[in-house]
């Protein structure tokens, strides 16, 4: 099968990412064999392909946003039917057995491990996964529409839980890519006022075809004040222009899993009446199913770029440099069928 590994972490120009061809993976205990039909392109690829995020194992298939079909059970698998449309997000396992597995916090699992970065996965025509941590997915949607909702969507979901919007409130977001633009029409749909600040003049254009209340650069003054913020946008700077831009008790949410420095905040501007700085980290299996389930109930406008398989680097180029109209979607040309290979279960 094709793929693509991550040979060296470095900048785009030293070609960091190479196509190479490995066998058909074989699922192990537990696990499914899923044949991709498209995988999303997200900023955590390529935050791992230039060495942002460390890389836990050598020649890791990046891709962590996989939508495909069920073509084989590894041994005790089988709850997931052969030819099951499914999808594999960021989170693959947890022990299920520490203090925050059994609090309900699994996303906090010290042992948690991560499709893409831990094991191979979705820029490749095949992929195995834990049966247990696959998504049956909703219908009404083509693939390359589901892919983003698996990642940008799920985390976008977690975060806006995170900031803690009250009912009608207002809902202030910093950067508009592929997570923003999911997030913003939950919280429409949920009834929020929602002001969109970000760079690019396409995002603020987009952010107000789906019904933001205002659309700003990223270092604007929102028009109003917040009630709770979240901060797409991977850049350290903007998190004092956020807090400065809540009212009183308001809480902003950091989205991203990797953030440049932030610069000293002052505590009678950025904390002061009881503001709140919160993290995000990762999402729970749970959070996943809620935020699927609405999204089978309130059909989501979906903005997506495809790229085939073989221009994933082009893809990674593209989004580095903002050259990308909602989320870069790889095509993987293969048989979804379950005849495509042998099955195994």
């Amino acid at each position: 099968m094709m793929a693509w590994q991550v040979t060296k972490p470095g900048p785009l120009t030293t070609r960091p990412l190479r196509p190479v061809t490995r066998p058909v993976p074989e699922p192990g205990p537990g696990e499914v064999l899923i044949a991709v039909s498209v995988c999303a392109v997200c900023r955590t690829d390529l935050h791992l392909v230039e060495g942002d995020l460390p890389p836990r194992r050598p020649g890791t298939v990046p891709g962590h946003e996989v939508v495909g079909r069920v073509v084989g059970h590894g041994p005790g698998a089988g709850r997931l039917p052969l030819g099951a449309r499914v999808g594999v997000a960021w989170l693959r396992w947890t022990c299920g057995e520490c203090r925050y597995c059994r609090a309900g916090a699994e996303n906090l699992c010290p042992r948690s491990r991560y499709t893409g970065w831990d094991a191979d996965g979705g820029y490749a025509e095949y992929l195995t996964a834990p049966e247990d941590f696959v998504y049956l997915l909703p219908e009404g949607y083509p693939d390359e529409e589901l892919a983003p909702l698996l990642c940008a969507g799920i985390i976008g979901y977690r975060a806006l839980r995170r900031a803690l919007l009250p009912p009608a409130g207002r809902l202030g977001i910093y950067g508009f890519g592929a997570s923003a633009h999911l997030t913003a029409q939950v919280a429409l749909a949920e009834g929020a006022t929602v002001h969109v600040l970000t760079r690019s003049a396409q995002a603020r254009r987009l952010a107000l075809d789906l019904g933001a209340a205002s659309a700003g650069s990223a270092y604007d003054r929102p028009p109003e004040p917040l009630d709770a913020a979240i901060l797409f946008a991977p850049v350290g700077e903007l998190v004092p222009v956020a807090l400065e831009a809540l009212d009183a008790g308001g809480t902003l949410a950091i989205a991203g899993i990797h953030l440049t420095d932030v610069p000293p905040l002052n505590y009678q501007r950025h904390l002061f009446r009881e503001r709140t700085l919160r993290s995000v980290t990762a999402n729970t299996r749970a959070d996943g199913q809620e935020f699927l389930d609405f999204a089978g109930r309130h059909r989501l406008v979906v903005a997506t770029t495809p790229y085939p398989l073989t221009a994933a680097d082009q893809a990674l180029g593209d989004l580095a440099a903002d050259r990308v109209h909602g989320v870069a979607v790889l095509r993987v040309a293969t048989d979804p069928s379950p005849d495509a290979v042998s099955p195994r279960g």
